[in-house]
């Protein structure tokens, strides 16, 4: 029996009507006779709204306690669900990050999978019920909730399916795949059939909005198939799995934007070993990713630019 992980993000379970749209998508793969587990995102909008009533009480909220707010919209989805699942008559629990173990590291709002204990998964897989989890969350080792970031639902799938030894993770959203290009801006982007971890990882690295780049980096690094594909049609997606040989032939497979980062250009710096080590340790030691650096050529007066 297939065991498959199925993610849905905000767009698919924005109301009501929604989520039962999701449960009947899901009764249906397990009626083919596959075991369910199913990841599920706070509904649209919601952590927008949460982060709004946050702003109010503190111009800079605190994090432990934006966690704990932030939380709360997947916890709304995943009883949802489960009482839509069991409306239909079978049977479905839902169980939070902390519930099921999702261990982190204590970096509030931006934390990172450690371990996932699925005993409490597999117990009820075996019980015949479809298993419904909150994305986007887990629980650090001094028992406080934390929050994995934006995208944080993709990682929660995927490491789940990695977890469970899943024979795919299926992620659903509003979009029927990866495509050469964004086909918002172009109208003539193409979908892709297949395409590489690492192929995807460039992409995703470079702006593309369909995967979290650390969902991509838990299935290449534990060989899980990604099956990208839309909530709101039947039509195959596509699929992000190890290179073959097709996938070798291709020069391009994509173009990418990002509207997200920042230039960042530090003038007159002493042009001596360890100084890059000093400004950029601070940085990584606050998870800020530097995407790019370029320091100039000495001038002759020891110093340097430096830009990233």
């Amino acid at each position: 029996m297939a065991l498959i992980v199925q993610k849905f993000g905000g767009t698919s379970v924005g109301d009501p009507e929604k989520i039962k749209n999701v449960a009947r998508r899901v009764l249906k793969k397990q009626k083919e006779g596959c075991q369910m587990v199913v990841v599920l995102s706070a509904m649209s909008g919601e952590t927008n709204r949460l982060t709004d009533f946050a702003l109010q009480m503190q111009d800079i909220p605190d994090t432990r306690e934006m966690d704990v707010l932030l939380s709360s919209g997947e916890q709304v989805t995943i009883s949802l669900f489960a009482m839509a699942v069991k409306a239909f008559g079978d049977d479905c629990i839902s169980f939070l990050g902390d519930q099921v173990k999702i261990i982190t590291d204590s970096s509030h709002t931006k934390a990172r999978i450690e371990s996932i204990d699925t005993e409490r998964i597999i117990e009820n897989l075996e019980a015949g019920k479809i298993v419904v989890v909150a994305g986007f969350q887990g629980v650090d080792e001094q028992g406080n909730i934390t929050t994995l970031g934006r995208g944080g639902s993709d990682t929660t799938a995927v490491a789940l399916a990695a977890a469970l030894k899943a024979d795919a993770c299926e992620i659903f959203t509003d979009v029927e795949g990866v495509y050469t290009t964004d086909p918002n801006i172009c109208d003539k982007a193409k979908k892709i059939d297949r395409i590489s971890y690492d192929e995807m990882l460039e992409l995703a690295s470079l702006g593309a909005k369909v995967l979290d780049i650390r969902s991509v980096t838990f299935a290449k690094q534990y060989n899980v198939p990604i099956h990208v594909r839309s909530t709101f049609t039947d039509t195959e997606g596509t699929w992000i799995v190890e290179e073959d040989k097709e996938m070798e032939g291709r020069i391009v497979s994509g173009v990418t934007y990002n509207k997200n980062e920042a230039r960042i250009t530090i003038s007159g710096v002493p042009d001596q070993p360890g100084i890059a080590a000093k400004i950029f340790t601070p940085i990584s030691d606050a998870d800020i990713i530097v995407d790019m650096i370029i320091q100039n050529q000495d001038t002759g007066n020891g110093l340097t630019d430096m830009t990233f």
